[in-house]
């Protein structure tokens, strides 16, 4: 499965990245909203890891953006600022949630879960 993860902080795209990858997936890795874009442009990808606050914008409009694309793909927000609310309108939507922060085995049921709901 191609994977892209999105996310501001170095370590936690170096963890998803190396935990995914050893799970036996593709794995690219984005710093913001424009650089995830522009991979998202130039690739198909089947699931999208996204940070939901990042300095230049937040997973949320990152997310909005998706209907621009001519493919569809699942979602998990990584994030330690999922709300009630938020959570809410993420769970109608279809959009997995992986709160931080989260051990391997809550990365693995996270990733099962959103596939299952496919």
């Amino acid at each position: 499965m191609k994977i892209l993860v999105v996310d501001d902080e170095q370590l936690v795209r170096w963890f998803l990245d190396r935990a995914l990858k050893k799970g036996g997936h593709e794995v690219t890795t984005a710093s913001g909203i424009g650089e995830a874009m522009e991979r998202l442009r130039a690739d198909r990808f089947d699931l999208l890891f996204v940070d939901l606050r990042m300095p230049e914008g937040g997973g949320t409009d990152l997310i909005s953006q998706l209907d621009t694309l001519s493919y569809r793909m699942q979602v998990i927000v990584c994030s330690a600022y999922i709300t009630t609310d938020l959570e809410t309108e993420f769970t109608r939507s279809g959009i997995c949630i992986l709160r931080k922060p989260f051990k391997l085995d809550e990365l693995n049921q996270a990733l099962e879960s959103c596939l299952a709901s496919k």
